[in-house]
């Protein structure tokens, strides 16, 4: 079977990830102790896409945990599925990243990179066939952001013949934590870019949208939006863990682009890139609370290079839109004249 290993970054990673594991471990009939309780042998065909067989017949997450501090991996830990994840698989820092993306990409993450690719290495080397990656984080904190950029681009080094997924969370200012999350996406969105073969992403302003619009929650929480995340995956995710003949794993899902969950690979994205792009430029012109960023080593030309980067991204989505648009004129006309 072709194995996935599973990786969640940062606050917002682990968090989504946590309930990726709850709703998914519920579809294939595994308990929080690890037991196989389910009532189909479908539920089992395909386990070992996400789940290793341990002794006595348990089934173990082959995931990652990581972050930059101990809070959120105890929170995890914690709750009703905590037990699941093998606690060798939790690594975390000390000091947190401050939603500052240079110290996850830089500092506090480049120090405890090589532990997380021990990890991860030793998932690889436990597979029989190894298809890829898949990686859950947000694009406004820092660890999610900075730390996550970092491990995208060592496995991209690393298995440079292995599919790379990732769950990114983009952030909006209705949703917002901190004054910095445009830096921090921007910096993210320009590495993904060069080292992910499919982004998922995952709109907090979209989100938020249809839990107050409607779900009618008139304050949603970010379980509430957490909840949505978790059902767009298990979604997305359905077609790799149960046996059929579409999409059968990630290589071909990337090809096909269809699944349970409507996945669209539409130029409208480009409006989520323009949102950022915009926030990031009026900040970045003033400069503003850059030495957050320099005093970690980094340069301004970094920044100049994310954002022309994405600004390119944009373009080549306009280009494709007034393409298509352009298509349908022509038809419409040669209908016109048919008639």
């Amino acid at each position: 079977m072709r194995e996935i290993v599973h990786m969640q970054a940062g606050q917002c990673g682990n968090q989504i990830g946590a309930k990726f594991w709850e709703v998914i471990s519920d579809e294939h009939g595994i308990d929080p102790t690890g037991t196989y309780h389910g009532d189909s042998d479908l539920q089992l065909e395909r386990i070992s896409v996400y789940y290793n067989e341990a002794t006595g017949g348990k089934y173990v997450p082959r995931a990652v945990l990581i972050d930059l501090e101990p809070g959120t991996m105890e929170s995890v830990r914690a709750s009703s599925f905590g037990m699941l994840f093998q606690p060798d698989n939790l690594v975390f820092g000390k000091s947190g990243a401050g939603n500052n993306w240079a110290k996850g990409y830089y500092t506090e993450g480049a120090e405890i990179i090589d532990k997380v690719m021990d990890v991860i290495r030793k998932e690889c080397e436990g597979c029989d066939c190894l298809q890829g990656f898949q990686l859950t984080h947000s694009l406004g904190g820092g660890t999610g952001s900075g730390m996550g950029s970092l491990l995208l681009s060592k496995i991209r080094e690393e298995y440079p013949d292995r599919i790379i997924t990732s769950f990114s969370v983009v952030p909006s200012p209705k949703v917002s934590d901190t004054v910095v999350e445009p830096y921090n996406c921007m910096l993210s969105l320009h590495q993904l870019v060069e080292n992910t073969d499919e982004t998922f992403c995952i709109d907090n302003e979209a989100l938020y949208y249809i839990s107050f619009h409607t779900l009618k929650l008139a304050t949603p929480s970010y379980s509430d939006l957490n909840h949505l995340v978790s059902a767009a995956m298990s979604g997305v995710t359905t077609c790799v863990r149960f046996p059929g003949q579409l999409n059968a794993d990630l290589r071909k899902l990337a090809v096909n682009m269809m699944s349970v969950t409507f996945i669209g690979n539409s130029t409208s994205i480009q409006e989520l890139f323009k949102r950022v792009s915009e926030q990031f430029s009026a900040m970045f012109k003033r400069k503003a609370f850059l030495h957050w960023y320099t005093n970690e080593g980094m340069d301004d030309h970094e920044f100049m290079e994310a954002e022309s980067n994405v600004n390119d991204l944009v373009s080549e989505l306009q280009q494709y839109q007034d393409a298509t648009a352009d298509d349908e004129g022509e038809y419409e006309e040669e209908e016109e004249e048919l008639e």
